[in-house]
């Protein structure tokens, strides 16, 4: 038995961790249920399933069929919840199988999760985001915090350690829980937590789309995400993924758009499109269309107001 496990199920109540955690050969023998009546987790920790993997797990059920059963909590209304192997229970929708091999497993709403973030946790192709979301919600349902909070927690004892001051003994005994969690997991310290994963998560849309789906590494979606120019951002990212740039080929490429850049700098940008729209003015016949007329006025009338207010 490795130490993050042992670690990572310290919180949980000894039978639970020992039986669905640490040791599932250990788990009394399973018996199957109506796809029907399983749904899937209400706060589910993973979001992205990659289609590769997800296909080649198809196959092996195809072949093979669910050797390990899924893990399920009876429901008020008759039905079961999924707690933990939710890859198996998609392939077997998309297969059509209409029984599962599933554990019963009496469990509230915190040990459900709680066993779902660790079970994902512990499996090798989490991605970046995902990982650090489940970090998060893990921390959160050990100090009863909203992950916000647990974030601030975190922010504050650096700001803390900076100007060598002591942290309040509520924030020091919250830290502790935090350095005791992700020692475990074995991965991170609070403060490479802080610098290396929280980043992450204020990434621009399309960066955090991209690492959700697995098509790029995380260090060099932090350095994409250093380009402000959407469009340039867009475009580095794109020829990225598709061809597989190296990290040093990345901030090559950064380098060459702060270049232009330079080259080309703000105020001459936009007055170079402010010269060509008018050029294709002269040439174009949207004044003889009443309603395009009316609306480029109105444009023209309020780039005018724009241009006076700032010269005032």
């Amino acid at each position: 038995m490795n130490k993050p496990r042992q670690s990572l199920t310290q919180g949980l109540s000894a039978s639970i961790a020992q039986k669905f955690i640490t040791d599932p050969k250990s788990v009394e023998s399973s018996q199957t249920l109506s796809i029907q009546q399983i749904q899937l987790l209400a706060k589910q920790p993973r979001r992205y399933f990659a289609p590769d993997k997800q296909s080649q797990l198809v196959q092996s059920i195809k072949e093979h069929g669910i050797l390990e059963p899924l893990l399920v909590r009876p429901l008020k209304n008759g039905t079961y919840e999924l707690v933990a192997g939710e890859r198996r229970y998609r392939a077997a929708q998309e297969i059509g199988l209409s029984e599962l091999p599933v554990v019963f497993r009496d469990l509230d709403d915190q040990q459900a999760l709680q066993i779902a973030l660790i079970e994902n946790l512990q499996r090798e192709d989490l991605n970046p985001i995902e990982e650090t979301e489940a970090i998060l919600e893990l921390l959160s349902l050990k100090l009863k915090i909203s992950t916000e909070e647990v974030s601030s927690i975190l922010n504050r004892a650096n700001h803390a350690k900076n100007r060598h001051q002591q942290l309040e003994e509520n924030v020091f005994l919250q830290l502790q829980v935090i350095e005791s969690v992700l020692s475990g997991l074995g991965k991170f310290s609070s403060e490479s937590f802080r610098t290396s994963r929280l980043p992450l998560l204020n990434l621009p849309i399309d960066i955090l789309t991209a690492l959700r789906e697995g098509k790029i590494e995380f260090t060099k979606a932090r350095a994409i995400a250093q380009v402000k120019n959407s469009e340039q951002r867009k475009t580095l990212l794109n020829l990225a993924v598709s061809q597989n740039l190296s990290f040093r080929e990345i901030k090559q490429k950064i380098q060459e758009l702060n270049v232009i850049e330079q080259d080309n700098p703000p105020t001459k940008i936009y007055v170079q499109r402010y010269s060509k729209i008018g050029k294709q003015l002269k040439k174009t016949s949207v004044w003889n269309d009443p309603n395009k007329r009316a609306k480029l006025d109105k444009l023209l009338s309020q780039l005018e107001e724009l241009v006076g207010k700032a010269d005032e």
